[in-house]
């Protein structure tokens, strides 16, 4: 069967470019599990939006700040004159971000913030109620349990995916595919993504010639709960350091202010480098306290972390909870234009964590994660609309390498080691460049292809890594 579109991936970027996308279109979102296995599922602290019109140029100052001046410019300026138009158009719809008791939007402030702009539902669970409100406005098919395992390219158009689902190699023909299948988390040790997140449209891309960029940008969150069996681990939202909690060490001491004068609201990669340099250095714990938190207060505004980590023990907020960083977000990626679209193949796009709008420069600024997913997300489907794709043959060869081995399993948890490791918050050449031998040893073994696809993601993450022989932003490497 053929499609007008068919969209890699369920979380905020692949949803609401399929409600941007009129039914009588022929959409297919394919995802990987189940349609609520995404980083937007996981996401907490909120969407970020231009206050008003005259608060445009402090948001996009906010913005490059954060990004260190590696911002694009006409991404940022893009993504917030547009910001308010995409909350209107959620609430529209019928969206509901939390409000006060007079009806009136809630705006709370995070890290690197010069003023409260980020808007919340649920407390602290507003990815999850933004999911499944898309979920339910979507008007179109799904295909769950499958697993993209290459693009078809044709004469630089693509002309659809090669799939694999209920055990069957199969190919689905599209005019468009839009590729918003999240990041790399894991292919790292600790992380708080989704279980599905593991790079693998990044290595079809590497296979295609089809650019990355920024790759070597990736960014920690700082307050984390590791302290658990599972692979994605327990985030503790910014919005909680935004709203006053303390990052402290067992002494109770607040040692972020010898890094930075604005202590916990500095930008995340600062507070992730000073917690995992002082823990270090003085081989102390750290914690995050919420001491200051009326009871009642907490458990209505962060219901979500309230009842995790009182499930794992914790009494929040009265009780300190250890933390750590972990890998949370894949600031480069697939290098799209600003409508989305890929430069190089004809009806190719991408959005959200999976692309590089250049949006992010070298350190992503607090909740504008889920924003630049709504907007990019909504210009990707504009430029479908206006840009008709034909022209594919009708029949494509199915791959035969096989998709896993036998070894693959214990390889890949190496590969997380590996990258956790050398390839993390702090960066030697001597640890990089390990890290590269390791994968491109591992390359000449025999693997599947969906090994071979993270190695190759991995890869090109380390590689960008070894070139850039300066710290800036997420990306700080030292001699020794």
């Amino acid at each position: 069967m053929r499609y007008d579109v068919v969209i890699i991936g369920s979380g905020v970027a692949g949803l609401y470019a399929a409600i941007a996308l009129p039914k009588h279109l022929k959409v297919l979102i394919i995802n990987k599990s189940n349609p609520w296995e995404c980083n937007t599922y996981y996401a907490q602290g909120g969407v970020t939006t231009a206050y008003n019109d005259d608060d445009i140029p402090s948001h996009v100052q906010d913005t490059l700040d954060a990004g260190a001046g590696m911002c694009n410019l006409p991404a940022v300026k893009l993504m917030s004159e547009n910001s308010q138009g995409v909350i209107r158009d959620l609430i529209a719809r019928g969206f509901q971000f939390d409000c006060d008791e007079e009806g009136n939007l809630l705006y709370t402030k995070e890290a690197a913030h010069s003023r409260s702009r980020i808007l919340h539902a649920g407390g602290d669970a507003t990815g999850r109620h933004l999911h499944f409100f898309l979920l339910g406005q979507n008007p179109h098919p799904m295909l769950s349990d499958t697993t993209v395992i290459d693009l078809l390219i044709e004469n630089n158009r693509c002309c659809g995916v090669e799939v694999v689902t209920g055990g069957n190699r199969r190919t689905i023909l599209a005019d468009n595919v839009v590729i918003a299948s999240g990041g790399v988390g894991s292919l790292y040790e600790y992380h708080t993504n989704a279980f599905t997140i593991s790079g693998e449209l990044h290595g079809i891309c590497i296979e295609k010639g089809i650019e990355l960029e920024s790759m070597e940008m990736m960014q920690f969150h700082p307050t984390v709960f590791v302290a658990n069996n599972w692979a994605r681990k327990q985030l503790l939202s910014e919005a909680l350091r935004g709203e006053g909690a303390h990052v402290v060490d067992e002494n109770g001491y607040r040692f972020l202010f010898e890094y930075d004068p604005r202590g916990e609201l500095a930008p995340r990669d600062i507070v992730s480098r000073a917690i995992f340099d002082y823990r270090q250095r003085t081989q102390k714990k750290v914690y995050l306290s919420c001491e200051h938190f009326e009871g009642e207060y907490f458990k209505e505004r962060f219901p979500n972390i309230y009842k995790s980590l009182n499930d794992l023990g914790f009494h929040l907020p009265k009780e300190r909870v250890p933390i750590s960083p972990a890998f949370h977000y894949a600031v480069g990626g697939i290098k799209t234009n600003l409508d989305g679209s890929i430069p190089s193949i004809q009806g190719l796009y991408a959005a959200g964590e999976a692309a590089s709008t250049g949006v992010h420069g070298a350190n992503r600024l607090a909740s504008n994660s889920l924003l630049e997913g709504l907007v990019f997300a909504k210009k990707a489907a504009e430029s479908i609309l206006k840009n008709s794709s034909h022209g594919c043959s009708e029949s494509f060869e199915i791959g035969n390498e096989p998709l896993e081995i036998e070894g693959d399993k214990e390889k890949k948890d190496e590969l997380r080691r590996i990258m956790w490791e050398n390839v993390s918050i702090k960066r030697t050449p001597k640890g990089l460049n390990s890290a590269l031998q390791a994968i491109n040893t591992m390359l000449e073994t025999n693997i599947g292809r969906l090994l071979r696809l993270r190695l190759l993601t991995a890869q090109s993450i380390v590689t960008s890594a070894i070139k850039r022989t300066e710290s800036i932003g997420v990306h700080y490497i030292v001699s020794a």
